[in-house]
């Protein structure tokens, strides 16, 4: 029986774990897509990276578990993010 989450939580951590886990993907993926966000827009995006980087691992059937695990995660998620976004940008 898998364990139940709540809403804005992660596998392995908690709500504050989420939000920290937000703030580094998504300074991570700054850093890495070249481009200069404050600290409310990497919190975002490492967010949203989350939940698009763990429907990818779903899709992929990728287990992964606790603070590192969620982290790689929403950094793939929040990268892939700001590359779809740096293409739509350009046309």
């Amino acid at each position: 029986m898998e364990p139940q989450m709540g809403f804005l939580t992660m596998p392995g951590v908690g709500f504050f774990g989420l939000l920290l886990i937000g703030v580094i993907a998504g300074f991570v993926a700054e850093r890495a897509m070249n481009r200069d966000h404050g600290l409310l827009t990497n919190m975002l995006v490492g967010i949203a990276g989350s939940f698009v980087g763990s429907a990818l691992a779903g899709v992929l059937n990728i287990n992964y578990y606790g603070f590192a695990g969620n982290l790689v995660v929403a950094i793939v998620g929040a990268v892939l993010i700001l590359w779809i976004f740096g293409r739509s940008q350009r046309s």
